[in-house]
Order: structure tokens, then sequence, then C-alpha cells
């Protein structure tokens, strides 16, 4: 079985690449960081020749519906609007805000399945085992999920 820290080196930038698609900047890197604690904590119980990568992506789904849920239920306590707030080197009305924003108006089910297709690199069978359903409903996910961006991302990035 291949050291755990070899693991980390190999999938984490897919796993953060998935959190950071699903979450946006601000709550990736904490669920990136439950996810590699959970997966410390079951890794010696993987078995032989599974998948790494996709049970990497699965967990990480879980630990994103884990913060999804939890932001839901936080409290605001103000009457007005916060800033935004922004992450190291990234500036108001950059690039990355813009991406994260017209991902995070995606349906749920369409960005996760544009996430782990598009960003972990898994077959759309393996996007479906972790969204539930079926490979063909996955495909449709992605495919919708990719219209849309090209309509909103793109046009919002001409005007």
């Amino acid at each position: 079985m291949e050291p755990f820290e070899a693991v980390v080196a190999t999938h984490g930038a897919t796993v953060l690449r998935v959190c950071r698609a699903v979450l946006g900047p601000v709550d990736a890197e904490d669920a990136w960081s439950e996810t590699f604690l959970a997966a410390l904590r079951a890794y010696p119980d993987l078995p032989t020749g599974a998948n790494v990568e996709a049970w990497l992506v699965t967990i990480a789904h879980r630990k994103a519906i884990d913060h999804v849920r939890a932001r839901a239920r936080r409290a605001v306590p103000t009457d007005t609007l916060p800033e935004p707030r922004l992450t190291d080197g990234e500036h108001p009305g950059s690039w990355q805000r813009d991406l994260w924003a017209a991902l995070a108006d995606l349906p749920e089910r369409q960005r996760h399945s544009l996430a782990y297709h598009y960003l972990a690199g898994l077959t759309y069978v393996e996007v479906a085992a972790v969204i539930g359903g079926t490979p063909e409903a996955a495909r449709k996910a992605g495919s919708d999920g990719v219209r849309a961006l090209r309509r909103t991302y793109l046009e919002g990035a001409r005007r």
C-alpha cells in the first residue's frame, strides 16, 4: 500500500479543485483538510486496488455537503450585507470571483457533476456513484452545467 503522504501529494490538488468548485474558495481549504483527516483514518481499511482518487472525491463530496449544511445553519447577526471576503491575492472583480459566482449559481447537481468530471477527472460512471443516479443523468447534469456556464459566465465576461 502506498504511503499516505504520497496519496496526499498525488491527489491533493485534485481534491482541492473539487472542494473549491463545490464550496467556493473560502471554505475549500477546511473541507480539503477534513477530507484528508477522514481519509487518513480510513486508509488502512481501503481495499487493495481501489480507485483512490474516486474514494477521495467521495469523501470530499460528503465533507462539502457537511459544510453547505453547516453554512445554512449559521446565524447572520446583521441587518446589512457583509463585504464579500477575498482570499489572498484576489482582487474585487477578478475572474476568479466571477467564475466562483457563476459556479455557485448552478444547481447543486450540475455543479457537483462538473467538479467531479472536469476537475477530478472521474468518469461519469464514477460521478454517478458519488452523487447518485445513473451515469447518463450525471452526463446530462454536466452538459447542462457547461451550457449554463457558457451562457452566464462567458456572456458576463464580454460585457
